[in-house]
């Protein structure tokens, strides 16, 4: 591991998790294709995309903690949200790890193309008022919550993310949370899915560990400056980030698959 792979590694995950920690994601939707594609670009290592996934899952770990201890005052945590959608997002992220290391590179990318296809398709949809809605007066169908968060839960466990930016979307269009509550939030639920998902991907032989350890310190470092950012940015402006981010990441996959 030479000086230019360590520099390469550590800025992917820091742009990544600061990003991430702006519009309340783990990062995998940011950092997955980011590992996939520029380190060869360099003459670096190719990363496979079981190690890709692997990778992505302990980041994932840490980001998100960086990202709610930034969060943990003002009200923007939903405890009730965060104990439905995160016991049923854990149990489906263990089910989803566990079956990928029966799946192929093709098969995962697959997986990965059509979480964000949904993903992009749902941020473009129209959301009015959430924003209106005071946090101590906020309400949502609990089973509702839970039963998204299960199958987002599956499906991210596969591909090594914690899911975020499919709850991101389903948090604001279907159970209509306001913006940054949806941001902090996600990022606790999307925490208790990465210990599932990071579970699964040791448990599995899937981690690559000097690159797992270089982007969980750009995480911690990186994961909290992201956060407090995006507690100062427009609601609106941090809505259309997560928009582009998933739509640029869908189409590039997609690229790749077809």
């Amino acid at each position: 591991m030479d000086f230019s792979f360590f520099i390469v590694i550590f800025l992917i995950g820091f742009i990544g998790s600061y990003i991430s920690g702006m519009v309340g994601i783990g990062g995998s939707i940011i950092k997955y294709p980011m590992l996939l594609y520029i380190p060869p670009l360099f003459g670096l290592a190719t990363f496979s995309a079981h190690e890709v996934s692997g990778i992505s899952a302990v980041q994932v770990f840490f980001a998100t903690i960086g990202g709610v201890w930034a969060y943990r005052k003002g009200g923007y945590l939903n405890k009730t949200l965060i104990i439905y959608m995160g016991a049923a997002i854990l149990v489906g992220s263990l089910i989803g790890s566990y079956g990928s290391q029966f799946m192929s590179e093709g098969g995962i990318n697959l997986v990965y193309g059509i979480l964000a296809l949904i993903a992009a398709v749902m941020m473009f949809i129209p959301k009015k008022n959430i924003d209106d809605i005071p946090l101590d007066q906020v309400t949502f169908n609990k089973w509702l919550a839970a039963f998204f968060a299960l199958i987002v839960g599956v499906g991210a466990g596969i591909v090594g993310a914690a899911g975020a930016f499919l709850l991101v979307p389903i948090m604001l269009v279907v159970l209509k949370i306001p913006t940054r509550m949806t941001i902090a939030t996600s990022l606790a639920i999307t925490f208790i899915s990465s210990i599932g998902s990071t579970a699964g991907k040791i448990a599995t032989g899937q981690v690559d560990f000097w690159p797992a350890l270089i982007m969980v310190v750009a995480s911690l470092i990186a994961s909290p400056l992201g956060a407090n950012a995006g507690k100062k940015v427009n609601t609106k402006i941090l809505q259309y980030i997560l928009a582009v981010l998933i739509l640029g990441t869908a189409i590039k996959i997609w690229m790749d698959i077809l």
